[in-house]
């Protein structure tokens, strides 16, 4: 039988100094372009609370205990663990190690008899595992080896299994495990740990040191709700959807459908996270004339997919959410996919 580790994050936050980023509490962030301080994991302000009241040791939630009772009755060896820095995150993911390479590379054991359950409050903390994953097992240039697939930068990393301690949230966003049909009932999460198989899917990495899962949305509103106008360059592998010239209301980087839709607006159209590409697409504001000559202005979405892409800011910060997590871009973002490098326990 297993041994399962149900692994809970310290906190919902997503900020500088996080977990993720080496910092003391759970949700993590990296690089330049973080979350402003004061912003949690969902965006909501801190209040200003104390480090200690941040991190707070929490009694296990009610999905946790239930998921818990539901795999110690089928006999797997479960460990309640709840992590609130990167050391401790890592002390976890630790045991899902290989054997020693003659190389010196650590490597994830794909025969490991030990599975993971993450219980997550938002698709941020599912991220700051992944961030993790990716920061253990990734090697670096110099020592890329052989057996490693040519479209890829790291090996296949250990399957999660995600159990959403929140219940689905309706609206046009939904989480990555509703999209994906994940189970949210812990009995249904257990289930598929143990008689399960693993579902690949394609992971996002970026030269800002992080991962995305689901997407990125970048641009804002004021505070009428109004889109704000900002200007950058946007390159989908060699097509370039705009060069900083126009002006832009939102641009979104997709590798689920978590950011689709922009209020009433198609972003994006078929974004899929295990075909092996990213959906890019721009929305432009452009004026056009009736035949009466009179000025309107229209909304034009440029799409492009592929392997890779970038987003050059021409002028001051852009705001953006990734994986549900607020920062800035001050600088150019670059992001490429990789297939299949990640995956969950689905039944």
């Amino acid at each position: 039988m297993y041994d399962v580790v149900l692994l809970t994050l310290g906190s919902e936050r997503d900020a500088p100094g996080a977990c993720g980023s080496g910092g003391a509490c759970c949700g993590g962030a990296t690089g330049a372009d973080t979350a402003p301080t004061g912003q949690t994991d969902a965006g909501q302000p801190s209040s200003g609370q104390a480090e200690a009241e941040k991190c707070a040791t929490e009694r296990p939630r009610v999905p946790v205990l239930a998921c818990a009772d539901a795999l110690n009755a089928r006999g797997a060896r479960v460990e309640t663990i709840t992590a609130r820095s990167d050391a401790e995150i890592d002390a976890v993911l630790a045991r899902f190690d290989g054997p020693a390479r003659p190389d010196g590379l650590t490597w994830p054991d794909p025969d490991s008899k030990t599975r993971l359950v993450v219980a997550t409050a938002s698709d941020g903390q599912l991220r700051a595992v992944l961030r993790r994953l990716v920061k253990r097992y990734a090697p670096a240039p110099s020592k890329r080896p052989a057996d490693l697939p040519g479209n890829r930068t790291l090996p296949d990393l250990p399957p999660v299994a995600v159990l959403p301690l929140d219940p689905a949230r309706g609206g046009t966003h939904r989480d990555l495990a509703a999209q994906l049909g994940l189970p949210r009932d812990p009995a249904a999460v257990a289930a598929a740990v143990l008689d399960g198989t693993p579902r690949r899917l394609d992971l996002l990495r970026n030269d800002g040191g992080s991962v995305t899962l689901d997407g990125a949305l970048l641009g804002a509103a004021d505070d009428a709700g109004r889109p704000l106008h900002w200007r950058a360059r946007v390159e989908v592998d060699d097509t370039i959807l705009t060069d900083g010239a126009e002006p832009l209301l939102a641009c979104a980087v997709g590798n689920a459908g978590g950011y689709a839709t922009l209020d009433d607006v198609t972003l994006l159209t078929a974004p899929d996270p295990a075909d092996g590409q990213v959906e890019v697409a721009v929305a432009v504001p452009v004026v056009v004339r009736s035949a009466w000559g009179r000025k309107r202005v229209r909304l034009e979405v440029r799409r492009a997919r592929g392997r890779a892409v970038s987003v050059l800011p021409r002028e001051g910060k852009v705001p953006y959410l990734d994986d549900g997590v607020e920062g800035e871009l001050t600088r150019k973002r670059s992001w490429w996919i990789e297939p299949g490098a990640w995956a969950v326990w689905s039944s």
